[in-house]
């Protein structure tokens, strides 16, 4: 999986991957020839990307509907994908999901979703995974965080929480693995024209999510001796404050 820029021959899942961040992800991957399992809560949305991807590269494409917040639909996931490709090589755990509110306004189903999501969604395909990373003789699994993992803002009581858990998750996961030839890594991106945070227009300042493709695409291209364990991704420009 390093040098050469294609990636024949390698299996990977990427969750959350029908918009956004994920979706430039597959992409990416497809486009270097890669077999990618597109993952998503709606099966028609998985399916659609599947088709969009088969057609970018020499590689194959499947969907496979799941929703991370449940431990049995993340096995069903990953065992599929080893189903159809035969291997796992790479698991990028993406999705995610936020709500934006003060501590007293945010509900308590909110809180447990992004909880559920942001956190126990890692966990339970990362554990799923496993496994087929070993027998393989190893893998990568890369966690999309982001820079809301170290700096709290208002409003983030549950995403924050979210955030900064995912950073020492994939930290103690790291240190778990390694010495099974598994590289965990964690890409910590800032602001990102996404609309995620219900932001409509377009801000040429912030990172675009092939930026954040370009990270893992250049992750997967480092020798076997070496280990990036986290990168922080931010735009070069961000417009100033005023004070």
């Amino acid at each position: 999986m390093s040098g050469t820029g294609s990636l024949a021959g390698t299996a990977c899942v990427v969750t959350g991957s029908t918009r956004g961040i994920g979706l430039a992800i597959a992409k990416a991957l497809a486009r270097r020839d890669a077999d990618v399992v597109v993952s998503a809560r709606t099966d028609g949305d998985v399916r659609r990307v599947a088709a969009e991807l088969a057609a970018l590269g020499s590689g194959r494409a499947a969907g496979i509907a799941c929703d991370v917040r449940d431990p049995e639909a993340c096995r069903r996931l990953i065992d599929s994908a080893v189903a159809r490709f035969g291997r796992l090589d790479v698991l990028v755990n993406n999705a995610g999901w936020g709500r934006f509110a003060p501590i007293d306004e945010l509900s308590l189903e909110d809180w447990r979703e992004q909880i559920d999501t942001n956190l126990g969604g890692v966990f339970h395909c990362s554990r799923a995974a496993v496994p087929h990373l070993t027998a393989g003789g190893g893998g990568w699994i890369i966690n999309i965080g982001s820079l809301a993992g170290r700096h709290a803002f208002a409003g983030g009581t549950g995403y924050n929480a979210s955030k900064f858990g995912l950073l020492g998750m994939t930290e103690a996961m790291m240190l778990d693995l390694r010495h099974r030839n598994i590289r965990v890594s964690l890409i910590m991106p800032g602001s990102v024209n996404t609309g995620f945070r219900g932001q409509s227009a377009v801000h040429d300042w912030k990172l675009d999510p092939r930026d954040v493709a370009r990270a893992v695409v250049d992750l997967l291209a480092f020798p076997g001796r070496a280990l990036p364990s986290r990168i922080e991704l931010r735009p070069s420009r961000p417009t100033r404050k005023r004070t």
